[in-house]
């Protein structure tokens, strides 16, 4: 009878692992499932259903608690080993190693290399198309289905993985970038310089020649920059991004962009060096960021015609301003008694411009802080308070009525005010005060706080960040190299309230917080009131960045947002079209979506292995690491 009671038990016990297989795995099950039962070898974890059944059509899945390695004698092929299971290794090696085992595979051809610089939703030969009025033409417009690539983005004959921070904010490979323009046509303003087979970057500027840093303390002596009350900016017009490089020694982050214009390659400059940076341009659409975003704006000769129509351009930068922030300006036509001669425009021409941008600043019931030298600076109130008041006479432009402030995909800019939330008093900040950096970074968003993202309170927020304490705990297992410098920029694709961010603050890194436009909680105004930068992005399209800008991706939950909407090949291709070679992605998702994923990658000269979650093998979302390879296009 003991006996019998034991193999009852002993079957049950089965029974119960096999329930768990099904729920968790979800395919390739059932042929295995009725082997093992037969032959009494039931599996105690998702990993060793994987790999024992084979399912991964990639053969790439093992154990997470063993590493994998390649095997060097077929460079055009890949597996993994199952006897002699190996790590991904994340150090610059600067060869081929991928090894494809399946005939299935499909394999991605490299695009023709006039295509090295290719920008999909920034092609100048599709821009040309558009009306120049606003500069239209030099707005995203996106291929059409039958203008998209399938191909992958040849780096340069003789790229080299980027120098490491702070090393990149001087320096750049010449081979990553091979454009001397800027060095020629900015030299007399230290933009640029080449210097053998590296670019040298001075810090120079149009309107700052002793250099960025001298210029930004030049700022500190006007506005409080080191107290830790201002902590984003945005910089219009950026260049090669110096403003914002040396702004980071001050802990503030400054989200710089620049159109993909004559000045050839500025972005790629900013974003090879390690500083944030994004194409784009102040033309007929709002800027892709959420209202009351930036506690700083700048324009440093960044052409942009403030005075136009009237003053909406202006109207804009007081949109994305944060209650009580600040814009500079310097250059044309600031201090215009002094440079008229040198800008070649009359006194009177420059006068004008100036009277204009003065009423524009004064219609939006901003304050004139100072104009001391080359430098005018402007603050928007903290509330609209007494700014009501004064739109009841002064009525151009009004407050806008339906303006829904955080709308910034594809909305085209509009001649009002966008209101800002209401105050009891003025005296109180509308939306509510920010903490000082570093304490923003953890404390609750006002947004969270006022309950103005469904269903999201303190305590999930809270939540958040453990959660993401415990995942970086575990990605520094995986990814040894994550907290060693090895990755200076890094995006979040589907950035949720930006705890992935939150939890790499400590390390020499900075993170693009993405939020889709088609996640369900649109979380970007919170992101920032953390501190941090990001934009909007429909995964369906191209993102707004050159190739090889970013050294790692990490993708949570992407692909169950996107795998209905459009073809998440395109997907995958342009996320290795903005990853370096050797560069690294995190996928977090189910199993199916993640060999779907694999599948492909596999074909793209991508090494992969899917592991198991934080949490250990029962979570039924898993993570796929992915790795590519270091390749370039030939030479001419």
């Amino acid at each position: 009878m003991a006996k019998e009671n034991t193999g009852h038990h002993a079957a049950e016990a089965k029974r119960k692992r096999l329930t768990w297989i099904l729920c968790v795995s979800g395919l390739c099950i059932l042929s295995y499932v009725l082997g093992a039962w037969q032959n009494n070898t039931v599996p105690t974890s998702s990993s060793e259903v994987f790999s024992r059944m084979g399912c991964d059509d990639s053969k790439t899945q093992t154990n997470p608690s063993s590493s994998n390695s390649y095997d060097d004698d077929n460079p055009s092929s890949s597996s993994f080993s199952s006897s002699e299971p190996a790590e991904l290794d994340f150090e610059s090696h600067h060869k081929l190693e991928l090894k494809i085992t399946n005939q299935t595979v499909k394999y991605f051809e490299p695009c023709d290399m006039s295509l090295s610089e290719y920008t999909p939703c920034e092609d100048r030969e599709r821009g040309r198309r558009f009306d120049r009025n606003m500069m239209k033409y030099r707005e995203r417009h996106c291929p059409s289905k039958d203008e998209l690539l399938y191909c992958l983005i040849p780096p340069p004959p003789n790229y080299k993985i980027p120098f490491k921070w702070p090393q990149s904010r001087d320096y750049a490979w010449y081979d990553n970038i091979p454009h001397k323009e800027l060095s020629i046509e900015k030299a007399i303003q230290n933009w640029i310089q080449v210097e053998g087979e590296k670019f040298r970057f001075p810090g120079g500027g149009t309107m700052f020649p002793r250099g960025a840093d001298a210029y930004i303390d030049d700022i500190a002596r006007l506005i409080p920059l080191t107290d830790g009350a201002i902590r984003t900016a945005i910089d219009t017009g950026c260049g090669v991004a110096s403003f914002g490089a040396y702004l980071l020694k001050r802990d503030i982050v400054a989200m710089s962009f620049a159109p993909r214009d004559t000045h050839e390659a500025q972005v790629q400059f900013a974003l090879e060096r390690g500083v944030p940076a994004i194409i784009g341009i102040m033309g007929s659409r709002r800027l892709p960021y959420p209202a009351r975003a930036f506690d700083l704006a700048h324009c440093s000769r960044c052409l942009i015609p403030w005075f136009e129509n009237d003053g909406l351009y202006l109207t804009e930068v007081d949109r994305v301003l944060r209650p009580g922030g600040y814009w500079i300006l310097s250059g044309p036509p600031i201090n215009w008694k002094k440079y008229w001669k040198g800008w070649e425009r009359t006194q009177e021409d420059l006068k004008q411009e100036q009277d204009s941008i003065e009423n524009a600043a004064r219609s939006l019931c901003w304050k004139k802080v100072t104009e001391k030298g080359d430098l005018s600076i402007w603050q928007k109130p903290i509330n609209h308070v007494e700014c009501k008041k004064l739109k009841r006479v002064h009525k151009s432009p009004p407050l806008c009525s339906k303006s829904e402030p955080d709308f910034a995909w594809y909305k085209d800019l509009e001649s009002c005010v966008t209101p800002l939330p209401e105050a009891n008093g003025p005296e109180e900040f509308a939306g509510g005060a920010l903490e000082d950096w570093p304490d923003r970074a953890f404390a609750v968003p006002p947004r969270i706080i006022r309950g103005t993202i469904p269903e999201i309170n303190a305590e999930k927020f809270r939540e958040d960040n453990e959660v993401w304490k415990e995942r970086i705990a575990y990605y520094k297992q995986i990814i040894p190299e994550i907290s060693k410098g090895r990755f200076r920029n890094i995006m979040d694709m589907n950035a949720y309230l930006g705890g992935f961010a939150a939890a790499m603050v400590k390390y020499p890194s900075w993170v693009m917080n993405v939020v889709p436009v088609d996640a369900e909680k649109q979380t970007l105004g919170a992101i920032y009131e953390r501190g941090f930068i990001g934009t909007y992005q429909d995964w369906c399209e191209g993102f707004s960045t050159y190739p090889r800008t970013y050294d790692l991706i990490h993708a949570g939950g992407l692909f169950s947002i996107y795998e209905s909407r459009c073809d998440i090949t395109l997907i995958l291709l342009e996320m290795d079209r903005i990853l370096r070679p050797e560069g690294t992605v995190v996928f977090r998702d189910n199993v199916e979506t993640l060999t779907k994923i694999q599948s492909l990658t596999n074909g793209m000269k991508w090494k992969s292995r899917i592991l198991d979650h934080e949490k250990g093998p029962f979570n039924p979302e898993k993570i796929l690491l992915a790795v590519k390879s270091y390749w370039t296009g030939p030479s001419s």
